[in-house]
């Protein structure tokens, strides 16, 4: 490998390295243009991504001040040369992009002004996807084919990046989506059974209230224990619609703060947790949904009496336990998973952490569920 060619390999792999990462299709693309704009050169560069109707789904710039980009206005439209980079899997580069005739339309005032350029399409196998646009290379006239094929390397790998991270989207959303399913099959499970059975005690004491005042005062007890009960449940429900901030309580105090609602109706719970624990807001998010999913199963589907929450931190990482003395049940039935989405829940989060879900469990043996997430 020659002395040049290596610390250009080295400038894509610091790029990737840096988009990889990122989640959000907002984190990578904005790493990807300002990866372009270093790699190139380039005092300016954007990249943008269609949005099917004409214009940009997102057009994301570097080597402007945030000044500059709320003075320009909207976000362009896919005409002229911006457009003309999302009809083809060629790339373009010109010294003047004035004298090119696709070169006209979208130019606002104050636009600051720009005559080298280089295109590059970012293209998947469903088509072009975005594109990189570079403008004013700074240590020449012109971009290089040096600079595209550098550019084009980037772009490859971009593809993959934006794909990868829509896709992680895709999977949270999907996520969010059986969350809802869930709670509201609970909601119809457990507190539509008790407020109908509320509704029947409450006619039955109103039957017996003329025969047999004895009776009829036992039903209002049982009355009132139902409604109690009905209440519990909607507090855990709204509570799990609207669970603790982990980012403000940290993942100790949000679970503390679960296990402790979880306690007034089950005595039996019980929290066994280390206070120094690394904060990582979004590894603390997804480990307390997996708590919280491990103990609605123990204590709504499993009947258990005793829950035994641990958490603690290990080789940088952490683990995460659950155990209880349910009925227990089997974790590679087809037809539990199918009743019970938050089984197939837990593992896709315990696979965006790159962390080991292990459920173990059998009918009448109780279950206990670890995690354990590697460091970083």
């Amino acid at each position: 490998m020659s002395d040049t060619l290596s610390p250009t390999l080295r400038a894509v792999s610091d790029a990737v390295l840096a988009v990889a990462a990122a989640s959000s299709v907002e984190d990578v693309l904005q790493r990807l243009v300002e990866s372009a704009r270093e790699l190139a050169g380039a005092r300016y560069a954007a990249l943008g991504t269609p949005d099917g109707d004409g214009g940009f789904s997102r057009f994301l710039t570097a080597g402007m001040s945030d000044e500059l980009v709320a003075a320009l206005g909207p976000l362009p439209r896919t005409h002229g040369m911006l457009g003309a980079m999302l009809e083809t899997t060629a790339s373009f580069r010109t010294p003047d992009i004035h004298g090119d005739p696709r070169f006209h339309g979208w130019w606002p005032k104050g636009h600051p002004n720009m005559r080298s350029f280089l295109g590059v399409p970012i293209t998947a196998p469903e088509g072009v996807i975005g594109a990189f646009y570079l403008t004013e290379k700074l240590d020449g006239e012109e971009f290089t084919d040096g600079d595209r094929e550098l550019i084009e390397l980037l772009a490859a790998h971009a593809a993959i990046a934006i794909t990868n991270a829509r896709l992680y989207e895709q999977s949270r959303e999907l996520s969010i989506l059986s969350e809802r399913n869930r709670l509201a099959l609970e909601l119809h499970d457990a507190v539509s059974q008790k407020l109908f059975s509320i509704v029947l005690t409450a006619e039955s004491a109103t039957t017996l209230a003329g025969r047999d005042a004895r009776a009829a005062a036992e039903q209002l007890t049982r009355l009132q224990e139902l409604a109690q009960e009905a209440l519990d449940e909607l507090r855990a429900l709204i509570f799990e619609l609207r669970p603790p901030e982990v980012d403000r309580d940290g993942l100790c105090g949000a679970l503390r703060k679960h296990v402790g609602l979880l306690a007034q109706r089950r005595p039996g719970v019980e929290l066994e947790l280390e206070d120094e624990l690394p904060a990582e807001p979004r590894r603390d998010a997804e480990v307390l949904r997996i708590a919280q999913e491990a103990l609605n199963n123990a204590i709504r589907h499993a009947d258990a009496e005793h829950v035994h929450v641990r958490l603690h931190a290990r080789d940088g990482g952490l683990v995460l336990q659950v155990d209880d003395d349910g009925k227990g049940f089997d974790p590679g039935a087809a037809e539990l998973r199918s009743r019970r989405l938050g089984l197939t829940s837990m593992e896709e989060r315990a696979r965006r952490l790159r962390g080991r879900l292990e459920i173990d469990s059998a009918p009448g043996s109780g279950t206990k569920v670890r995690l354990e997430v590697p460091a970083g």
